[in-house]
């Protein structure tokens, strides 16, 4: 990082230092926060085993500082004999949407995207080498998040925020899961886009209504456009 870009981002966050007792900062570093994202349904035998290590990332010591989970649930199983309620369209074109700048013809689950990339879950979460700006947001009121992204200020980005639910149980009575009970976390409630402003690099976006179980929010941004995020971060609602 150069002089000026250090200054700039040293006076960033002094001027953003200034906050209400009751609002929440999320802080990512300077190196890249992964985003690490499960695709899954409650209609999939084969994935309660992949939720249920995702779960175990809650004790992970490096959750946030590292790496920002978040589980989307996809509607394709839904036809084939349980509809899951966590589930989404919107969810589903992303995950497409991923598969074809892969050049892959087809989608599953449980399927594992991290920073933008097929993953084979085994083991740890890679840590990321790379260099990127930083990204703060400040939650004000329970619904309105202040975004600020210290990347090139000549390019054009775009937020992205999930609210994520913790023990969201279900109990499974069709389908390839019948006759089991199935808890989520980092379970994606809902998402929200919206661009950054150009030349200042930040925005204001209002926030659903806080839903059942919702206990943490997953934010990152993109280049406009683009799917695979540069910088990531994220955290517990107090």
């Amino acid at each position: 990082m150069g002089v000026g870009s250090f200054l700039k981002t040293l006076f960033f966050l002094l001027l953003t230092a200034r906050c209400f007792a009751d609002d929440l900062v999320f802080d990512s570093t300077a190196r890249r926060v992964s985003l690490l994202e499960l695709y899954t349904s409650e209609g999939c035998s084969s994935c309660p085993p992949a939720e249920e290590w995702f779960s175990k990332l809650k004790g992970n010591p490096r959750l946030w500082k590292d790496f920002v989970p978040v589980a989307f649930h996809v509607d394709y199983w839904d036809g084939l004999g349980w509809p899951d309620r966590f589930a989404s369209k919107a969810f589903t074109v992303r995950q497409r949407d991923f598969a074809a700048s892969w050049g892959a013809g087809s989608v599953y689950t449980p399927g594992f995207v991290l920073n933008g990339s097929e993953w084979q879950q085994s083991g740890e979460v890679p840590f990321s080498p790379q260099q990127s700006g930083i990204l703060r947001a400040t939650l004000r009121g329970g619904t309105e998040l202040a975004i600020h992204f210290t990347g090139a200020v000549s390019k054009q980005w775009e937020a992205h925020v999930a609210t994520l639910g913790f023990d969201l149980q279900s109990d499974v009575r069709a389908g390839e899961n019948s006759g089991s009970k199935l808890r989520h976390d980092f379970l994606a409630l809902s998402l929200t886009s919206q661009p950054l402003r150009a030349g200042t690099n930040d925005a204001v976006i209002k926030l659903p209504a806080p839903q059942n179980g919702e206990k943490a929010l997953a934010i990152w941004v993109t280049q406009a456009g683009a799917l695979t995020p540069v910088q990531a971060t994220g955290g517990w609602l107090k």
